[in-house]
């Protein structure tokens, strides 16, 4: 159980995009299928699949709506020549499409399957003011859940996703910079993850995914996506599977950070988000530890 260097080698691979954006229906339709795969496990499959039916709602919602306006050129020039994301979130919540896709998750998602506090929860934000629900979206928009907030906050981290995701897909990823290590180019969001590919052209880039546009950017391996530093990294994985484990926690010694790392390379069916929640184990194996979780996962607040 004690850190490990990672062992895994990059060679021979061809120069990786630095970023790769989002396809809304294709991406939520994938991590509905996922999501169902997984949810055979006994004490997270109801929670899985009712995941899985929000995930499959939305993908409907992403084929369905017309195309968002996308950022304007000044502001993508702009926010690029002074290193920031040309997404505004803060502006994003407050958009007409934003309006558009909270109400229909709302409407829609009171014909899913769900447990009796999360339909209550459904039922508390029909009922809201808007000016409650706009800020239980600012505080999502921050990478923060409030506390006490978690069922409600699935419903609004749903439909943040969905607009920020459309929003990210207008975007031409040439055009996108840098911010600083562990911060989405797109949107200015936290990474839920990091994944290794498995692609020929990429096998062994890892890239970083975005917990709300789900935009993916390269990172270099074994580096710190909370403060940067390539000093002092390690590895965990659940006891008896951390040489070969496919879902490792990647741990840095100089933040007291970790963060989740996917194996893609080790097993293509890994998806982000879906596998983050899944692999909730090794969540529970770092809990005692003295290492704080780094990446951000708002449906997994409260587990």
């Amino acid at each position: 159980m004690s850190p490990k260097p990672d062992p895994s080698v990059i060679s021979n691979i061809a120069t990786p995009d630095f970023a790769r954006l989002p396809d809304p229906a294709r991406l939520f339709a994938r991590r509905a299928a996922r999501l169902r795969a997984l949810s055979s496990d006994a004490r997270l499959g109801p929670y899985l699949r009712f995941l899985a039916d929000l995930s499959e709602m939305l993908a409907g919602l992403a084929a369905e709506l017309a195309p968002p306006a996308g950022v304007d050129a000044a502001t993508i020039a702009r926010n690029r020549s002074v290193r920031m994301p040309p997404i505004d979130r803060a502006a994003l919540i407050r958009s007409d499409d934003m309006a558009a896709i909270w109400t229909a998750v709302l409407d829609r998602a009171g014909g899913l399957a769900m447990p009796d506090p999360a339909r209550a929860a459904l039922e508390a934000l029909r009922s809201a003011p808007e000016a409650d629900r706009q800020a239980l979206l600012a505080e999502l928009a921050a990478d923060r859940v409030p506390e006490g907030f978690a069922a409600p906050a699935a419903f609004a981290a749903a439909a943040l996703q969905l607009a920020a995701s459309r929003l990210a897909a207008t975007l031409d990823p040439a055009q996108l910079v840098p911010i600083r290590t562990g911060i989405c180019p797109s949107c200015g969001g936290l990474p839920q993850a990091s994944i290794v590919t498995a692609t020929i052209q990429l096998d062994g880039a890892r890239y970083a995914a975005c917990a709300c546009c789900s935009t993916q950017w390269n990172e270099v391996r074994v580096k710190c996506l909370c403060c940067g530093s390539t000093k002092g990294i390690g590895y965990r994985a659940i006891e008896g599977a951390a040489e070969e484990a496919a879902i490792r926690a990647e741990i840095c010694n100089e933040c007291d950070s970790w963060v989740k790392i996917l194996y893609q390379n080790r097993d293509a069916r890994l998806e982000p988000f879906a596998d983050d929640i899944a692999s909730l184990g090794l969540d529970a194996l770092m809990r005692d530890t003295e290492w704080r979780r780094g990446g951000f996962n708002p449906f997994l607040v409260g587990y």
